[in-house]
């Protein structure tokens, strides 16, 4: 026999005794090669708002319909459609970004996430709502921060 097939397996516990090297390098990885919930994000990480940005790829209410969604999901779509340029300047905490999307605005495009995901349109309607009360996309951003931030 090839003295590559002549050897013997390896015991649990020096098997086990390779976990923590396997965890200490994968500590070391940077955080874009894991698939895993994106780290905290502070004040000045938020996207500029694009120039020119506006709401004619967030999803329309009969699309939305269509694919089974409510009032409540149709609503806070409407709320972002009339503040593209805000939520285009906001990053989105789910998570999402660091799956390709750009910014809060782009989870409300096809293929985005925002019409499942609680934390997408609480963003939405918290920027939303303080938008009303004439607060500037800086202010925005702090709120958003604030009540988010993990």
């Amino acid at each position: 026999m090839p003295d590559s097939m002549n050897r013997s397996k390896p015991s649990r516990r020096s098997f086990l005794s390779l976990v923590p090297l396997v965890l200490v390098g994968w500590t070391a990885t940077p955080f874009e090669g894991r698939n895993a919930i994106p780290p905290s994000r502070g004040p000045g990480d938020h996207p500029e708002p694009r120039p020119g940005i506006d709401a004619s790829q967030v999803l329309t209410a009969e699309t939305l319909r269509a694919d089974g969604f409510g009032d409540d999901v149709v609503e806070v779509f409407d709320m972002v459609r009339q503040i593209p340029r805000i939520a285009d300047g906001l990053a989105c905490y789910c998570g999402c970004m660091s799956m390709g999307n750009r910014s809060l605005l782009t989870c409300y495009h096809e293929g985005g996430m925002a019409a499942g995901c609680q934390i997408c349109q609480g963003e939405g309607r918290l920027a939303y709502r303080r938008w009303k009360e004439g607060q500037t996309l800086d202010q925005i951003r702090r709120a958003i921060d604030a009540r988010f931030d993990r």
